[in-house]
């Protein structure tokens, strides 16, 4: 049987773990990293800390399982882009993380150019995405070298191969969506056309060997963190769903071999480039929750995550949060949005506020729900789910009471992990087909929905509205 050792690099740490499809997971080990939050939206990373947890966790993984590795996978967060040269791979700036909204004023200079740019790409002209941060990075910090993903950093110091995965790319409002090539006109957009850019690859494509880690391995199973998590899960055929609770939440569901647009302010992203075909998915965004966790944390009203569900009110008392504490993402985008409590009195507690950030989590997660069933055309039946915050009950059931379907929860934290050891494994065994590749899970929890539907409507229809006064200058 094939060992893989498949490594998440995430934005709060880097996962690797040793997976064996007889055995199942072997050894884990994590490295945590720690995002820098600036004034004006910045967030930034140190790469040499991004690449020594990477080493560092795949060593520690390989020495726990006793094994060494027949291939090496690797997950990349996304939309984190640097400069750096591209002969000795020293970093020629920070890590411009995902979360990074400096380049505000550059999306607003293009934004005549936004619905152009949303037909040929899928996605929304927004900083949240690669295009925008490289080209602030090109005009703010340096000129020099590349600038890519850190995705491409990472594999060309293991591997010295030049190379970006078709979901990582898909990504970066530099790739037509129906092509999955680099868009020349795109690049002169963003004033990156001469760029020296990397070759996009399948995920299930060996893209060189490294010995980082032990006797010479290949590495394949390159792909994007939440497409991953979508491949681990089953989420395989079109109108299966998935959300991820970590530092964001997450919410993404196949759409199939078909590139649709969506209309409805969600973006449309390559899942993975497989076998020779490319799926696609739809997918929004929640920009705090765990975060947002955190930060109710720093304010004293919890001592850890694991206290959320005790610390929780029973009920609200009327008490709405919305997290907005980076701004909202899909349908909203606006970046311009902050954060609210309403309907306290003086009989509201520190309980009703935990629950209240809960329930606005859950919220946004359903206002997407509801945007990939206009976009598919039919009505989601259940939502899995994984991540670090799947472990509050509390959160777990108001997101099944809010968009009144089945919560299945994922039985391990590694699914991003175990996605990218799944497409790794594809790459040295040519006879197998995805759904062979991943491992069997049955739900760790299912929540049923407990409110009714009236109940659910009302609730959201007044989170809805404080929503609306939240945003600056206009109603929702």
């Amino acid at each position: 049987m094939t060992t893989i050792l498949a490594i998440d690099q995430g934005t709060s740490g880097t996962k690797a773990i040793i997976v064996d499809p007889a055995d199942g997971v072997l050894a884990i080990a994590e490295e945590p990293v720690r995002p820098a939050y600036l004034g004006a939206g910045g967030v930034e990373q140190d790469p040499g800390q991004l690449l020594a947890s990477v080493l560092a966790s795949g060593r520690r993984a390989i020495q726990a399982a006793g094994r060494t590795a027949d291939v090496i996978a690797l997950a990349n967060q996304g939309e984190t882009v640097m400069a750096w040269d591209p002969i000795t791979g020293t970093p020629l700036s920070p890590a411009i993380g995902w979360q990074d909204r400096r380049a505000e004023k550059l999306c607003a200079e293009l934004a005549g150019d936004k619905q152009w740019v949303a037909q040929r790409t899928g996605l929304v002209l927004d900083p949240y995405f690669s295009a925008p941060k490289m080209a602030w990075l090109r005009r703010t910090l340096t000129a020099e070298g590349v600038v890519t993903t850190t995705d491409t950093w990472l594999v060309w110091h293991l591997t010295g191969a030049y190379v970006t995965d078709a979901s990582t790319v898909s990504r970066s409002l530099l790739t037509g969506l129906d092509t999955g090539e680099w868009d020349p006109e795109l690049l002169s957009l963003f004033d990156l056309g001469d760029e020296r850019l990397p070759a996009i690859v399948a995920s299930d494509q060996i893209v060189g060997t490294t010995q980082e880690f032990g006797r010479p391995a290949p590495v394949a199973g390159l792909i994007l963190d939440q497409q991953a998590a979508l491949a681990a899960e089953g989420c395989l055929k079109a109108g299966t769903a998935k959300c991820t609770f970590g530092t964001g939440a997450f919410l993404l569901a196949n759409s199939g071999r078909r590139a649709a647009r969506s209309a409805s302010g969600l973006t449309t992203s390559v899942a993975w480039r497989a076998r020779g075909h490319t799926l696609y998915c739809l997918d929004g965004q929640v920009y705090t929750a765990a975060s947002a966790i955190r930060w109710i944390q720093d304010l004293g009203l919890i001592g850890t995550v694991a206290d959320l569900d005790r610390a929780a009110a029973v009920d609200g008392d009327g008490t709405l949060c919305v997290p907005a504490l980076a701004g909202l993402a899909a349908p909203w985008w606006r970046s311009d949005a902050t954060a609210s409590f309403t309907g306290m009195t003086l009989s509201t507690r520190p309980g009703h506020l935990v629950l209240a950030v809960l329930q606005g989590i859950a919220a946004q997660v359903a206002e997407l729900a509801d945007l990939v069933q206009t976009d598919l055309g039919a009505p989601l039946t259940r939502l899995r789910a994984d991540g670090g915050l799947t472990q509050s009950r509390t959160l777990m059931q108001t997101t099944a009471d809010l968009l009144q379907v089945p919560v299945e929860v994922y039985p391990s934290p590694n699914a991003t992990a175990l996605g990218a050891a799944a497409l790794g494994r594809l790459a040295v065994e040519p006879a197998l087909n995805l759904p062979e590749a991943i491992l069997d899970w049955t739900p760790a929890d299912s929540y049923e929905p407990k409110w009714s539907a009236d109940r659910a409507a009302e609730h959201r229809a007044r989170w809805r509205a404080a929503v609306s006064a939240t945003l600056p200058g206009e109603l929702a």
